[in-house]
């Protein structure tokens, strides 16, 4: 499999190229060839349990108060929730259309409306 080498340019960008390796990934044929199949052929619940490590990781590093350590453990989170949204078939642009109609919206106002 070859993985292009051109850099995204906006924020959104590296979240859908991110996405579209993982779609990649979780088709190939053994789950010993990529760390992301070998998640997707053991299934839901152990992505979710490396959500749940990762979530827990990142409130570590955010209580310890080391910014480098922030930004690894966010970065790791938030490529086990791309790996979910991959099980899910959930392209990222669904998350962006929910948090860009909630924006501008209090949060308290938001879980009214749900």
């Amino acid at each position: 499999m070859t993985v292009s080498t051109q850099q995204p340019v906006a924020t959104q960008d590296i979240l859908d190229a991110v996405y579209q390796v993982i779609q990649e990934r979780k088709q190939l044929g053994d789950g010993e060839e990529s760390y992301v199949k070998s998640l997707f052929d053991k299934g839901l619940d152990k992505i979710l349990s490396k959500i749940g490590e990762e979530a827990t990781e990142t409130a570590v590093a955010g209580k310890g108060g080391n910014q480098d350590e922030v930004v690894s453990e966010v970065a790791d989170l938030f490529f086990h929730v791309l790996i979910l949204l991959g099980y899910y078939d959930l392209p990222p642009e669904k998350i962006y259309a929910e948090l860009a109609s909630r924006f501008g919206m209090s949060g308290i106002e938001e879980k009214a409306n749900r």
